[in-house]
């Protein structure tokens, strides 16, 4: 009798338990990179029961010094994109591509074989089967990732239906792919973003903010990854300011293109807290809506943890079906 009852529990249960999407590691030939890249990707739980069903999709990229794991294996952005779907949310399929520590920019000087020789953190493969050709990891998410994704998966493959979120160096990405790319993106959203790269004060923010105006005083205040970052975005004013996301927005709103939606979001305990209410400054000058959010914590995975749900339910808002 006690083995039938704890039977019908478990049975009770698991019909109980929200549905489950799949998470896979796949990889596929980057032209812009010229090498052979991997991405994780959850698909929704109708994904293999609807098989005429199409989906949006929304691409999260990773920080600098991470992997394509990280959402899940740190964020555990599955089981949250599960929660949210018993909650009510629409379905996605989540893609988060390597981004080694690219900027998710096209690069501004050729690559090294010690910049770009990179190992592969999921498959642990040989460095030198990694060693990109070219270093445009902006062409490489923007078009060569989005190209397959929409070809190998059932998806809706046009703007409307199609985001992108990131964390730090990926928030920093996803915005200015998202700026560079509003025929292909509809909204991005940021995590404690890179987002005002040449903010130099006030500390803490307070406007009027003052902004870098030599690479010399630049190159000062990114001292700690100053190696890091400069190959990527170049080593004078004029290729900063080129990748400044204000200056996107600026550039896209004359030439009255289609905005992307923007969230944003940042630790009150972070130190990029001042580069996101600068860019929400200049974003409330230009008259541009946003989503813009405080909550405490630092910069660090127990705080993006708490709040890729906010992200996640943003962008199914935005660019479900």
């Amino acid at each position: 009798m006690l083995a039938r009852s704890c039977a019908a529990l478990a049975g009770v249960a698991l019909l109980l338990a929200p549905p489950r999407g799949t998470v896979r590691v796949e990889r596929f030939f980057a032209p812009a990179l010229g090498v052979e890249k991997h991405y994780v990707i959850y698909l929704p739980p109708s994904y293999a029961t609807a098989p005429a069903r199409r989906y949006p999709v929304a691409y999260y990229l990773h920080g600098l010094t991470g992997n394509e794991a990280d959402w899940v294996s740190l964020a555990s952005i599955d089981a949250v994109a599960d929660s949210l779907l018993a909650g009510g949310s629409g379905e996605m399929i989540l893609v988060m591509p390597d981004g080694d520590d690219g900027w998710y920019t096209n690069w501004e000087e050729a690559p090294q074989p010690y910049r770009a020789c990179l190992v592969d953190t999921l498959l642990n493969r040989a460095a030198p089967a990694l060693c990109v050709v070219q270093a445009r990891y902006e062409d490489y998410i923007a078009r060569d990732l989005v190209r397959h994704v929409d070809s190998t998966y059932r998806t809706l493959a046009d703007r409307r239906h199609r985001g992108i979120a990131g964390l730090s160096m990926g928030g920093f990405g996803a915005v200015t792919i998202a700026l560079e790319h509003p025929d292909v993106f509809s909204a991005a959203a940021s995590h404690s973003g890179v987002l005002s790269p040449l903010y130099a004060g006030p500390h803490p923010f307070a406007a009027p903010a003052h902004y870098h105006t030599s690479i010399d005083s630049i190159a000062a205040d990114w001292r700690g990854i100053w190696a890091a970052i400069a190959p990527a975005f170049g080593r004078t004013l004029a290729s900063w300011t080129a990748r400044d996301p204000a200056q996107l927005v600026r550039r896209l709103a004359a030439a009255r293109g289609p905005m992307p939606a923007l969230f944003i979001d940042v630790g009150t305990e972070d130190r990029l807290l001042d580069q996101s209410r600068a860019f929400h400054a200049e974003l409330a000058a230009l008259g541009i809506a946003n989503t813009y959010a405080e909550w405490p914590g630092r910069h660090d995975w127990k705080y993006w943890h708490a709040h890729v749900g906010e992200s996640l339910r943003w962008l199914a808002e935005r660019i479900k079906r």
